[in-house]
């Protein structure tokens, strides 16, 4: 019996997606196939970027694949990192794609007697063509935060005068994500330089601390601690709340994910967008934080969540309101420039129940309680419908 050759590849395989699933079904009808992955620190060097999934991720990907003989981490550098990997397999044939193959490549098959093919990119009938290049320029899947009520109270020299709960939902980018609008941008950025595309799959209040510490680093020049209430509603799924008692991390979370809950949120939020913050406006300049504003802040916050739970709509709009009013009352300067006038225009709408801005304010997003979400968007074309981001999204 003729013994079978042996057919190698090399690459990243870092989004590992369907072309690539291809490539190795077509490059096993040449032989046994074996499967040499870069390496973390190689991609890092000679890519300029982290991977998404670490080697060990990847090779278990890889392994897991039919078409896959074996696989192997490799442990040489740059375009060639692949070579102390032939010397284990000691293969046949080197298959390349199109645009993946090179002259020096091409020599190293001369020089230890190897076949070299090249394979054109073609993709498994009925499906789109894919590529890791493609993948990377779609669109960041990375979610922000809404804050509904309550927030400001995550900063300590706040809590300090009373404890109480601020609320945040995490939102799908279903939407342009705009800069200085108080959807929480910087620390959405920060994640970034983690996790370009995608945040991992591990438990979400383990990853809120983990950005939150990232984010706040001992070195921050700026000496500016950005409260908990950011990295926990973009990391924690659903409708969340978290207790604040003069200490940056809460003592409690609590989440849900109940489908009825976020059906009806989605149906009466909207999003109007409005002038950015300005550069270099100060939020915190003129701030009057007493005990009996932050305890009505702390109030409203508390009041909204239990109208949420109950699907009251009157009282979530009261309530949100009243959370909004609180925090203006401690910091005027969240209404500044031309937020006012926005606010104006808005509040005489009808169909608009509440609304607050986003974030610390002076500009950005009015978010606004409507009757219904769908309708509102349809008659007035500027507004944004939500999708609120649920467990494994």
């Amino acid at each position: 019996m003729e013994k079978r050759k042996k057919v190698f590849v090399s690459g990243c395989y870092d989004l590992l997606h369907s072309g690539h699933v291809e490539f190795f079904r077509q490059a096993a009808q040449y032989g046994d196939l074996y499967v040499g992955i870069g390496s973390d620190c190689t991609i890092l060097h000679y890519k300029n970027h982290k991977t998404v999934y670490s080697e060990q991720e990847r090779l278990f990907m890889v392994r897991s694949i039919r078409y896959v003989k074996e696989a192997f981490i490799n442990q040489g550098d740059g375009i060639l990192d692949f070579l102390p990997t032939l010397d284990i397999v000691r293969p046949d044939i080197l298959v390349v794609n199109s645009d993946g193959g090179s002259d020096a490549k091409r020599k190293v098959c001369e020089e230890r007697g190897m076949e070299y093919v090249v394979l054109e990119r073609v993709p498994q009938q009925g499906l789109e063509a894919r590529s890791s290049t493609d993948l990377k320029k779609s669109p960041c899947q990375i979610p922000t935060r809404l804050d509904l009520a309550g927030t400001w109270i995550d900063q300590p020299y706040v809590s300090c005068h009373a404890p109480g709960w601020a609320i945040t939902i995490s939102l799908e980018p279903s939407f342009e994500i705009r800069e200085r609008c108080g959807l929480s941008t910087s620390t959405r950025n920060h994640i970034k330089r983690i996790w370009p595309y995608q945040l991992p799959n591990m438990n979400p209040e383990t990853l809120a601390r983990l950005v939150f510490c990232f984010e706040n680093n001992p070195e921050r020049e700026d000496g500016i601690i950005s409260g908990a209430q950011d990295a926990i509603g973009i990391c924690v799924p659903g409708l969340c709340r978290h207790y604040y008692d003069n200490h940056f991390w809460p003592e409690r979370i609590e989440s849900s994910e109940d489908e009825s809950v976020l059906r009806w949120l989605e149906s009466h939020l909207a999003l109007i967008p409005i002038d950015a913050r300005p550069i270099g406006c100060s939020i915190v300049e003129g701030k009057d934080i007493t005990r009996a504003k932050v305890q009505a802040l702390a109030v409203a916050a508390d009041k909204c969540w239990q109208s949420i739970m109950s699907l009251c709509l009157d009282g979530f709009a009261k309530y949100l309101q009243a959370s909004f009013e609180a925090q203006v009352a401690m910091f005027p300067a969240m209404i500044q420039g031309t937020v006012q006038s926005h606010i104006d225009r808005w509040a005489v709408d009808p169909d608009v129940l509440a609304w607050k801005l986003s974030g610390a304010g002076a500009g950005g997003y009015l978010a606004c309680v409507v009757n219904d979400a769908t309708v509102f968007s349809d008659n007035h074309s500027e507004a944004i419908e939500l999708r609120i981001r649920r467990s494994g999204m």
